[in-house]
């Protein structure tokens, strides 16, 4: 009981947390209106890692702990997914088919009716998206296919691709830059668990 408890508030923390992270203030943001190409390789991964930290990449793809302020990101699996050692959560099926989406203790994984599904591995490794091209990563967000695949299945919710179909190129190209300079973190998040 107290260890459900535990989960849901960490979960409604992190939650509350992402949704007060997406107002940023114009007067305080250096790249606010910043719509031009970075010109160097210092500079685009600047901006890409500028567009993770607003687009919420960390909020489900980096595993977390409780620390003394809440949900903290665990430095040494930034943005490697569910972690594959971890069981499954339990969650309440019945509320997932109605259409009430859960999460996990910290944003991982979520239910709904579209079963459990499992944040990806950004990381530069293979597991990850080490071996992925421009192309692919384009495709993954801007069509939804599980690793840029044409004949990949849809990204599953709460992956929100359908709001980063728009992304232009530069965009797009300073994220993936970004994500291949990170520190590469083997991990194989689970298939997505249909109800």
């Amino acid at each position: 009981m107290i260890k459900s408890r535990l989960a849901f508030l960490m979960s409604a923390v992190v939650l509350a947390s992402f949704f007060f992270s997406c107002g940023t203030n114009p007067e305080k943001n250096e790249h606010a209106g910043n719509t031009a190409p970075a010109t160097d390789s210092a500079q685009l991964l600047k901006q890409g890692d500028y567009l993770v930290a607003i687009m919420g990449c960390n909020d489900c793809h980096s595993p977390k702990r409780l620390g003394p302020k809440g949900p903290e990101i665990i430095p040494e699996a930034m943005l490697s997914g569910y972690p594959a050692n971890r069981p499954v959560a339990a969650y309440d099926t019945a509320l997932a088919k109605r259409g009430i989406a859960q999460f996990n203790e910290d944003m991982t994984a979520a239910a709904g009716p579209w079963g459990i599904s499992f944040a990806g591995n950004l990381t530069s490794d293979d597991t990850g998206i080490g071996n992925w091209t421009l192309d692919a990563f384009k495709n993954a967000m801007r069509h939804g296919r599980f690793k840029g695949s044409e004949n990949g299945r849809i990204l599953l919710p709460p992956m929100p691709w359908v709001n980063y179909s728009r992304l232009t190129d530069d965009d797009a190209a300073a994220i993936f830059a970004y994500l291949k300079s990170t520190k590469p973190v083997k991990n194989v998040a689970p298939a997505p668990v249909h109800f």
